[in-house]
């Protein structure tokens, strides 16, 4: 079986190579050739370190980002390399180093016009195709859209594809086992259809629980500790923000109807543990059912949100008084979004696993929210929960960074708010 042909465009040296000469090297020679004789060498050579640093930061944070499944990556090339080139101004701002912003600007421009160019390139190449070995449980993946599945057959053994995929767990006959044993051998990518389906998805579906990452039940703990650090950073920067902010919201709820102005509700937390978590007040105060379980749902169009609370649930803003849960530990910026307790004991009770998403601490905001949005019912839950798995299994900063991201774009756009 051949493998699909690569082109230049696709090799990770070409990209960085052009865009370095693009937007580095053609800059410092055109600033070299029009200050001939007059420029300024430290700030001619500090702007070349500083843009050649920001050029590889940002083409390492894009290709981080846009590796997980379900990411546009034309909608982090700008991002990303703003970022960079950004943090690169602020270093040489704060330590008085000379630098031509005209001479970043420029470099910076070339370079994410060179990206965008590489992007809309590689969209016009063949879009990618999988070889599926016919055994065992492998159906379900010609459901997934936009790849070019190949169900492969003993006549068919030789198209062309980028990876094999196979259910390793299926026995299938020895014919088979040799052509997988011998595709690997040939460099072909060979995966296990679980493989497959979570890096095209972004779900997992944990059937045993040493499917997380080397087996281990509690996920990065070094990165953990850093997130909580950053949690209290962040929290603590945001606070003298937040507090005038808190305060007109106060006033615009207890104008627009009765009762308090924050709603406190048990939800279920980290590792397990019932808290209180903190809201801006959304619906109307006093509105009773005898159902503990459906007084937690919140479905489209409920009536008990109030004229102020929709907009505040929209865009999010409610959310925002669980800096104090944050603060106190109980809490992440970024983490799966905890349930009311009544409706979390329900999902255990339905769901397999589904305790285990309480091994990182909820999140204001997480991965299943920017992919999913808000759900209720079980079968829904399902998905949320395998969206869960794996930020868990996937548990890392870039991650993290990508979720900031969507995060931003769910609160404009009000995706999954009820």
């Amino acid at each position: 079986m051949a493998s699909v042909r690569r082109t230049l465009w696709h090799r990770v040296r070409f990209q960085l190579g052009a865009g370095l000469l693009l937007a580095v090297a053609i800059p410092y020679f055109l600033r070299l050739q029009l200050e001939y004789g007059q420029s300024d060498v430290d700030s001619l050579n500090n702007s070349l370190l500083g843009t050649v640093a920001a050029l590889l930061l940002g083409y390492y944070a894009f290709r981080r980002v846009s590796h997980y499944p379900g990411v546009r990556a034309s909608y982090h090339i700008l991002p990303s390399f703003a970022a960079s080139f950004g943090l690169a101004l602020a270093v040489f701002f704060f330590a008085r180093l000379d630098y031509s912003r005209l001479h970043f600007l420029a470099s910076f421009l070339l370079c994410v016009g060179w990206y965008y160019v590489v992007y809309f390139k590689l969209q016009r190449q063949q879009r990618m195709r999988i070889g599926v070995v016919p055994a065992g449980e492998v159906d379900h993946l010609f459901e997934i859209p936009d790849v070019g599945w190949v169900r492969l057959a003993d006549g068919s053994r030789d198209q062309p594809c980028d990876a094999i995929v196979a259910d390793l767990r299926a026995d299938m006959p020895d014919d088979w086992e040799r052509f997988l044993a011998d595709r690997a051998l040939a460099g072909t990518l060979v995966m296990h259809v679980k493989q497959m389906e979570e890096s095209l998805t972004g779900r997992v579906a944990i059937e045993h629980l040493s499917e997380n990452t080397l087996g281990s039940l509690i996920p990065g703990i070094v990165y953990a500790k850093i997130k909580r650090l950053s949690d209290i950073i962040v929290s603590l920067a945001a606070l003298p923000f937040l507090i005038p902010l808190f305060a007109v919201l106060a006033i615009m709820i207890r104008l627009d109807s009765p009762g308090p102005v924050f709603f406190r509700q048990e939800r279920m937390g980290y590792r397990g543990h019932p808290f209180r978590m903190w809201k801006f007040r959304t619906m109307r105060h006093g509105h009773a059912t005898a159902d503990a379980r459906e007084a937690a749902m919140t479905r489209d169009g409920d009536d008990r949100v109030t004229k102020i609370g929709r907009p505040l649930r929209r865009y999010r803003i409610d959310e925002l008084p669980q800096v104090i849960n944050i603060l106190k530990g109980e809490m992440s910026w970024i983490g799966p979004r905890p349930e009311a307790v009544p409706l979390s004991l329900w999902y255990e009770a339905e769901l397999p696993f589904y305790r285990y998403r309480h091994i990182v601490r909820p999140g204001i905001t997480g991965w299943a929210q920017v992919r999913q949005g808000h759900v209720a019912e079980v079968e829904d839950v399902l998905w949320k929960l395998h969206y869960d798995f794996y930020y868990i299994k996937n548990f890392s900063f870039w991650l993290d960074v990508l979720i900031v991201a969507g995060t931003m774009k769910t609160v404009f756009n009000g995706f999954g708010a009820r």
